[in-house]
């Protein structure tokens, strides 16, 4: 099972969009900073908003990849609570 995963981080106002076989894993791995990848640049915590379950990983990357075109970031935004 895969996960297609949407966070936020409210202090930069900065979305990240991803695809995991272990999403804990991966939510621990980017408020840790661990790893050189995107979320690792900004101070503050990422939170998760939006999640998909895809059968493999060749869905959830198809998804992502919808996610990311301007449609929609459009419906991720949502998502996005004004707290």
């Amino acid at each position: 099972m895969f996960f297609v995963y949407v966070l936020f981080n409210r202090s930069k106002d900065k979305i990240y969009i991803g695809q995991t076989g272990n999403l804990e894993k991966r939510l621990e791995d980017h408020n840790l900073k661990r790893g050189n990848h995107f979320t690792a640049r900004f101070d503050g915590k990422w939170t998760l908003i939006y999640k998909e379950e895809a059968e493999n990983r060749q869905t959830a990357l198809l998804r992502e990849k919808q996610l990311k075109s301007f449609k929609g970031r459009e419906f991720l935004k949502q998502f996005i609570t004004k707290d």
